[in-house]
């Protein structure tokens, strides 16, 4: 057995050769535009937009550049395209432009100087001792147990760590949340603890709406820590620290925002005019402004004193004494599987009893160090490094592992699959799901369908690679998804979302299903994001684009690697009532092997007669949108309409056949009062006026004036399409821009 020292010493290895990886290779800058200032509790809180996804975790110290001006601060919330960060002084109300920078890094070191402590503390390296080897014997009474709640109870009761699995849709919030309160009303003290705020915000509400409904709700017992970013929407519920000090102590957070309303007035003064007396008396209100927060900081530290509920995320947890000095009867952490080991065991050192809840059957824990030490304590979860997750293929379950078993969010159509495939059949459906999915299911796309794979094997070979990043995209796979996401909307679906495994293809139908649903992106409705981004989310419908197809000669390692099952998983699971694979069939069954989870759920559908072939397009495409466009790839009359109206045409044709005449002569033609360009074999363009660059591109397409793109056409140069053969016309500045970069 190893000890609980071995174990310490090989995660600060771990935690430290990931430092040294980042270090060296991930310091970000990010530019950032429409800053917002946010009338917060903290001093100079600001709402930032970006145009790529931010991955800075919470909690990171940053740098924020503002002209020449460079100013610490701290992330308070990071969500896709969108951050708010608490900074150390004023930039004004709006900013136009800023730029971002952090270390990466910073957290990690706070996590091993914890262990450092943890090492001269017997206590706490018993905990750990126990987490790792939960070999100990189940003391829990295991007759007469009601339900899941009552069973998590008892378990987190006798025996000392108690692991359960929650599959997707399987009540987690609703039991870990009545456990939580249980145990509160018995007079023990708890700490929730998970790695993302919404988590931690989704188990706090849960927590306090069932005490509220219960008559039981205390003021001051329930405390939601950190998370700034959410203060607005858990005020009401009188948990957070602003909410408590607005109850306790009315006089100070009034002395605080007049201070700080007197102080925006003071700046907008000197803004206009500058004098030296307001000058002056800005700086005597800074002072005053920072005495008032000391009290204030020393009224948080009284209220999480108090507090016998305390909610944070892990990474506050490992930076705040507050929280790592303090003792607790009960941790709770949720989404364990997507924390680091050496996470999960310094959550464990901190209290008496341990709850570990996640599903590790979903995404593992990412980190960027490929080094022997990472690959084992940094890219697995805890269920596997405590051999917990052993058991579970051969149909048992480990004595402290509780498996919550009923799933209610997916139509049956849909969870057949990871039920029997990926949950070993232990997982079964509610009875009622069937009927509460029917409402979505009954809409369009493809109605009365709730399960269904588009198979695009013969709409031609739209298989590539992001130029520089090698990341994978499939423009006929995008194009399909947003007519689908056309049909959704205008049969009634407001909650739509889109995953792929590749970044690059997400970005780029990020970008253009911008253009064409900007109000319904920005609000959420429609999301796009890659699988490993859509975990913890759920939506009525969800499209699964594989982006896979010819002429790659093999899938990428998402599909085909050891994590490819639980990449699938997720992404098969954030739907409610309807879910739509996009993969090309053929592809899929001859360059991947029967073991993988992609090829089985292929087979799995076609076996369930889901299928939709290429032929039957005609039959659901149903709804227009007045920038997307399907036609038959023979019917040319349109795309020679806009090459002939245009000021600008850029062509691009792979050098598979000779380019048809009629083309050659239509070019040629409208290159007299157009500017030309075709990017493709020049020794089938004689006329000078047409300007021909040697290319070979993966399949032809039609620019006309950066906005007007064109897939399909010339029909003849179209590799691997098969009759009825598609054409698709599309406005989008976007990828138009993205195509032309690729062809520079």
């Amino acid at each position: 057995m190893i000890s609980t020292s071995r174990y310490i010493k090989e995660w600060q290895l771990a935690l430290q050769q990931e430092i040294n990886h980042l270090k060296r290779f991930s310091s970000t800058k990010i530019a950032l535009f429409n800053g917002q200032h946010l009338q917060t509790e903290e001093n100079y809180t600001y709402y930032f937009e970006s145009i790529s996804f931010v991955k800075i975790p919470i909690g990171s110290s940053v740098v924020l550049t503002w002209g020449k001006a460079k100013i610490n601060g701290r992330i308070l919330s990071s969500d896709g395209k969108s951050l708010i960060l608490q900074i150390d002084k004023s930039i004004g109300d709006y900013v136009s432009e800023a730029f971002v920078s952090h270390d990466p890094w910073e957290l990690l070191e706070q996590l091993m100087i914890r262990f450092d402590a943890i090492k001269e503390n017997k206590t706490k390296r018993m905990r750990i001792k126990r987490l790792m080897n939960p070999s100990m014997p189940a003391k829990h009474p295991q007759d007469m147990i009601k339900n899941h709640v009552h069973d998590l109870s008892l378990r987190s009761k006798y025996n000392p760590i108690t692991f359960v699995w929650g599959p997707p849709g399987t009540g987690k919030t609703y039991t870990l949340a009545r456990v939580a309160l249980q145990k509160y009303w018995k007079g023990k003290r708890i700490l929730l603890l998970s790695q993302s705020n919404q988590a931690v915000d989704v188990l706090m509400k849960e927590i306090t709406k069932t005490a509220q409904s219960k008559e039981r709700f205390k003021i001051g017992d329930i405390l939601r820590y950190g998370g700034n970013a959410a203060e607005m929407d858990l005020h009401d519920e009188k948990i957070t620290t602003s909410a408590l000090l607005d109850e306790k102590d009315k006089a100070l957070a009034v002395q605080k925002q007049e201070l700080l309303d007197e102080k925006i007035k003071l700046k907008r003064d000197l803004a206009r005019s500058f004098s030296s007396r307001d000058s002056q008396a800005l700086l005597k209100m800074e002072e005053q402004i920072a005495r008032v927060l000391e009290k204030i900081r020393k009224k948080e530290l009284q209220f999480i004193k108090k507090a016998m509920v305390v909610g944070t995320t892990l990474a506050k947890a490992a930076t705040d004494p507050a929280i790592y000095e303090d003792e607790y009867d009960l941790i709770l952490l949720d989404e364990a599987s997507m924390a680091y080991v050496p996470q999960t065991a310094f959550a464990a050192s901190l209290g008496k009893r341990l709850i570990v809840c996640g599903d590790f059957k979903q995404l593992p824990p990412i980190a960027a160090s490929r080094s022997e030490a990472v690959n084992k304590w940094l890219k697995e979860d805890i269920f596997h490094a405590s051999g917990v997750a052993d058991s579970v293929a051969s149909g048992s379950l480990h004595q402290h592992l509780l498996l919550l078993n009923e799933q209610r969010r997916m139509h049956p159509s849909i969870s057949s699959f990871t039920n029997k495939h990926i949950y070993h059949s232990l997982v079964s459906d509610h009875p009622t799901v069937s009927s509460s999915r029917k409402a979505i299911t009954e809409k369009g796309p493809f109605p009365k369908e709730a399960n269904i794979l588009l198979d695009t094997s013969n709409f031609g070979y739209y298989g590539g690679f992001e130029k520089g990043t090698k990341s994978r995209i499939n423009l006929m796979h995008m194009l399909l998804s947003l007519q689908l996401i056309v049909e959704a909307w205008k049969s009634g679906i407001r909650s739509i979302g889109y995953v792929t495994p590749y970044r690059a293809q997400s970005e780029l139908m990020d970008a253009v299903t911008a253009e064409l649903f900007p109000k319904q992106l920005a609000d959420s409705s429609i999301q796009i994001a890659t699988v490993h981004r859509f975990q913890g989310s759920e939506k009525d419908m969800i499209i699964f684009d594989s982006t896979e197809g010819y002429p790659h000669e093999r899938p990428g390692m998402l599909l085909l690697g050891k994590d490819s099952d639980r990449l699938l998983n997720v992404a098969i699971t954030r739907s409610k009532g309807k879910f739509i694979h996009i993969a090309n069939c053929d592809f899929i069954k001859r360059r991947v092997g029967r073991d993988k989870a992609v090829r089985k759920l292929v087979e799995h559908q076609w076996s369930e007669n889901l299928l939709v072939e290429q032929q039957k397009i005609g039959t659901w495409i149903n709804s227009s949108h007045p920038y997307l466009k399907w036609q038959h790839a023979k019917n040319t009359k349109d795309i020679w309409e806009d090459m002939k109206n245009g000021k600008t045409v850029v062509t691009a044709m792979p050098d598979i056949v000779q380019v048809p005449q009629d083309w050659l002569q239509l070019l040629e033609a409208i290159a007299a009062n157009t500017i030309c360009k075709v990017y493709g074999p020049v020794k089938s363009f004689k006329n000078k006026r047409v300007d021909s660059i040697e290319y070979d591109a993966p399949f032809p397409f039609v620019i006309v004036d950066e906005h007007i793109v064109w897939i399909g056409h010339p029909l003849q140069l179209v590799p691997g399409a098969k009759p009825p053969s598609i054409a698709v016309r599309i406005e989008s500045k976007q990828l138009a821009a993205y195509l032309l970069k690729q062809l520079s």
